[in-house]
């Protein structure tokens, strides 16, 4: 019993410990903005360090210090809305409205890409436009897998109807 008692407090102590020292602990408050079905806006100037949206869109019209990344969603920069880091958007389009600042490189999956000529991007474009390459990367691996479960029933049903050999008399 004293040993069970021992070890309680010992473990109580290290997750302390590592609570106290873990360096979420010291963190003045995370800029980051992570959404799962609710749009993202970045009002003008406000500025958050990366920005990630799932099945939602992401509004920036302010000043984003890294990444921005939707999955399915568009990234709408406006107003002189700036990013430092790099925008990507799979299954979703992006739209730069005059004056915007893009540091990083710009890659559209699975949609389209919607530039004003005055827009400035630093990095690399990227553009896999059309719903096809969708169908690449999600049809085909379904598919594949269909034709191999298909194929194990078919051999589990051949091999249990394997006709029966009929008894000597």
């Amino acid at each position: 019993m004293k040993s069970t008692y021992r070890l309680s407090w010992l473990i109580l102590a290290c997750f302390l410990f590592g609570g106290a020292f873990s360096r979420a602990a010291f963190a003045d408050g995370s800029h980051d903005r992570t959404q799962f079905g609710h749009n993202i806006s970045i009002a003008a100037g406000e500025e958050v360090a990366d920005v990630t949206c799932f099945a939602c869109s992401v509004r920036v019209r302010g000043h984003v210090a890294g990444d921005v990344t939707t999955f399915g969603g568009n990234i709408v920069v406006e107003d002189d809305g700036q990013i430092a880091g790099d925008t990507t958007s799979f299954a979703g389009d992006v739209r730069l409205d005059k004056g915007v600042k893009i540091a990083g490189d710009i890659t559209v999956f699975g949609g389209r890409l919607q530039r004003d000529a005055t827009a400035t991007v630093s990095g690399d474009v990227t553009n896999f436009s059309g719903r096809g390459w969708l169908v690449l990367i999600f049809g085909l691996p379904l598919i594949l897998l269909g034709a191999f479960l298909a194929l194990i029933f078919w051999l589990v049903r051949r091999l249990n109807r394997r006709p029966t050999m009929p008894m000597a008399a």
